[in-house]
């Protein structure tokens, strides 16, 4: 049998197909662009996968992909930009899946975050902007407050994401959205909301047929304003354990009322002085190297619960034991963002990383000669410093000094 990954994650496909393999199946990828898996495929032996080269933003040729694959079982979508062609693909073929509909409830942050307010977990509501102009300031701050932001709600890498602490910011940040809507760089529609004060976190977990389980919470660190991009995580962070149980209620309700019900989910929080608050869902295994931290940390290949859930069958992951969570090491990874746009060269510091402590690893995202477009989001990442520790505490003190020493060497472009 065969299980296809309409496109995957940067990271971990080298995983997925040892957990298909693993249950006897033959893992294919269908992917508009290897390039994307560069690291990931020259790490694997040629006969680890199959490819099938094919433009995945074409549905109709991602159909006739599908039918043609010999003894198709399960379509993966680990990714958020095809998880509703996905489950639209999978119900359409009779192949185990999510709702469609729930699916697309996920991918509309500004839906999710009305439907928790409804349901008394968010305190803020999401405002829609349309046609958004800096005029609009005083009407925007008067529905959602200031410090206010806005967003996406569709978007991903950090994209698209104004922090507003001020009417003045606000109006800067609604004519900044205009030119971005305008240039059509919206994957969605724009909606304001509350900004939410605290540290940002990620509860990873798994679900399935209604029950989930948290699987550990990760740190989140994020650049200063304007750019408010991703820089690190750690996990798993350790918390109080009430503070922990508290985390773990409110996930589960968060995702009973969002709609998710099966499958891995990375939910960003801010744990705000009146307790968690939700950013967003994505309804995957978090991205970078969170699943590897997974893996590592928990001892076990948690891409096998994946390919369980991608062929409709009970992970075996919800059953293990608790005793499985902190036995493994902990592990943090920073991003590596390049300076400025430009063409990347190659990056200076690389052969010092091994004198680090903490089984220091380098994970390119880019390689020598690929375009930076803009270094104010996770666009301008050119890859990640990766380090263990007893704590995850000490792997971030660990990954950060690594990574302190790491420069991408760029050719700025006309």
């Amino acid at each position: 049998m065969t299980v296809v990954a309409l496109e995957a994650l940067s990271f971990g496909l080298g995983r997925t197909a040892s957990a298909a393999r693993a249950a006897g199946h033959r893992l294919v990828l269908l992917t508009g662009d290897r390039s994307v898996y560069r690291h990931e495929l020259a790490t694997l032996p040629a006969d680890a996968l199959d490819i099938v080269d094919v433009d995945t933003t074409d549905l109709g040729a991602v159909r006739r992909a599908l039918t043609a694959v010999p003894d198709l079982a399960g379509l993966i979508n680990t990714t958020d930009t095809w998880s509703v062609p996905a489950a639209d693909l999978a119900a359409e073929l009779g192949l185990p899946g999510p709702g469609p509909g729930a699916v697309r409830l996920l991918r509309d942050k500004a839906r999710v975050r009305a439907a928790l307010h409804r349901a008394g977990l968010s305190r803020g509501t999401a405002y829609p902007v349309d046609h958004p102009h800096p005029d609009r300031a005083d009407e925007v701050a008067d529905a959602v407050g200031l410090p206010a932001v806005l967003k996406d709600s569709a978007g991903t890498s950090s994209r698209a994401v104004w922090i507003a602490p001020d009417r003045a910011a606000l109006r800067d940040a609604l004519g900044e959205a205009a030119e971005a809507e305008a240039e059509v760089a919206l994957k969605g529609r724009l909606f304001a909301e509350p900004f939410l004060a605290g540290p940002l976190y990620s509860a990873e977990t798994l679900s399935w047929r209604g029950a989930t389980r948290l699987l550990g919470v990760a740190s989140r660190q994020t650049s200063r304003s304007p750019a408010v991009r991703e820089e690190a995580a750690a996990f798993p962070v350790a918390l109080p354990p009430a503070e922990l149980s508290t985390i773990e209620r409110w996930v589960a309700r968060v995702l009973a009322v969002a709609g998710h019900d099966q499958g891995f989910a990375h939910v960003e929080f801010v744990l705000t002085a009146h307790g968690p608050e939700l950013v967003e869902i994505n309804r995957r295994i978090g991205g970078a190297l969170i699943g590897e931290a997974l893996c590592r940390a928990l001892r076990t290949d948690v891409y096998s619960a994946l390919i369980d859930v991608t062929l409709g069958r009970r992970p075996a992951l919800l059953d293990a034991p608790t005793e499985l969570q902190g036995t493994g090491p902990a592990v943090a990874f920073v991003l590596v963002y390049a300076d400025r746009p430009g063409v990347l060269l190659e990056w200076s510091g690389l052969e010092g990383l091994a004198a680090f402590p903490g089984a220091v690893e380098w994970y390119p995202v880019r390689a020598p000669g690929d375009t930076v477009p803009d270094i104010g989001d996770q666009r301008g990442c050119t890859g990640m410093v990766l380090a263990e520790a007893p704590t995850a505490e000490l792997a971030q003190h660990r990954a950060w000094s690594a990574a302190t020493t790491v420069r991408a060497v760029m050719k700025s472009t006309p």
